[in-house]
């Protein structure tokens, strides 16, 4: 992968993870409302996409 392709990995992960900071006010209420709201998946995808970038880069 080029750094480009890694850079945009990087991105996109640290967006998931703005974006999980973001919802929290929303899944505590939703918590509340007895609503379960499932960004883990999302964030621990992007992670490992960044993790194969990083590790494909650093070859």
């Amino acid at each position: 992968m080029t750094e480009f392709h890694r850079g945009i990995a990087f991105l996109l992960y640290q967006t998931t993870l703005l974006l999980g900071i973001l919802a929290m006010p929303i899944a505590l209420a939703a918590h509340r409302l007895g609503l379960t709201l499932t960004v883990r998946p999302l964030i621990e995808s992007a992670e490992r996409t960044y993790e194969r970038a990083d590790e494909a880069s650093s070859q």
